[in-house]
């Protein structure tokens, strides 16, 4: 599996033969200059939530490719509205792709999408196939829910969390849900791209490898190979 980080909470991952993209969020954000979206080749796309950090690319990337957007009921009909090919889901349910199952799990935020309109509840997503395991978690506070994903889903391979703080759970919080999540591997995203969620890097990997954990603060471009 490629992890491929694009900045803020977008990753490419080629998964299961098919190539995916979380939280397509790359013209906007000055940080991720150096990626070009339009070399992207994409499958799927998995959104968490409406906000423009988070779903700014996914219209000019999925008329482009015509990639697949999974998402909220409320994302996915304002998606196919403007012409994007797009598959509901909503919090707790599950769904085999060809790719492999996808779980819609809770997150604890906001949602509104870039016009106005509701965004619905915020999710996240756990991913598996076979042999691999992974969860998005989308922005979101640190929530008790988190417990019921090794309950519900295969041991997890690595973990993506939130850990900017301010707007999402600080990574003192994102160690407690590496641990509900019963997961040694985390990703950190949703940090730095902007001031108020800029985050101390040592302390935040300090922190990590005292609880036993291994937190991998990619630089945008960066591939991660598992």
């Amino acid at each position: 599996m490629l992890i491929k980080y694009l900045g803020h909470s977008c990753f490419w991952i080629e998964f299961g033969e098919k190539r995916l993209l979380i939280d397509p969020f790359i013209a906007g954000n000055p940080m991720a200059a150096n990626i070009n979206q339009n070399d992207l080749e994409v499958d799927y796309m998995l959104i968490t939530h409406g906000h423009g950090d988070h779903i700014g690319d996914a219209i000019d990337i999925g008329q482009r490719t015509k990639a697949i957007a999974i998402a909220n009921f409320e994302v996915q009909n304002w998606l196919v509205a403007q012409g994007i090919r797009a598959y509901a889901m909503n919090l707790g349910g599950k769904f085999k792709f060809d790719f492999g199952t996808v779980k819609m799990v809770s997150a604890i935020h906001s949602s509104v999408l870039p016009d106005g309109s509701n965004g619905g509840n915020p999710g996240g997503f756990v991913v598996w196939n076979e042999s691999q395991s992974f969860y998005i978690a989308g922005d979101t506070a640190l929530t008790y829910d988190m417990k019921l994903i090794p309950l519900t889903c295969p041991p997890l391979t690595f973990a993506i969390l939130p850990l900017g703080d301010v707007f999402t759970m600080g990574y003192e919080d994102a160690i407690i849900a590496s641990q509900w999540i019963n997961c040694d591997m985390i990703i950190g995203c949703h940090f730095d791209t902007f001031e108020p969620i800029r985050i101390d890097h040592q302390k935040a990997q300090e922190a990590f490898a005292k609880a036993g954990k291994k937190l991998i603060l990619p630089e945008i471009g960066q591939v991660i190979n598992l």
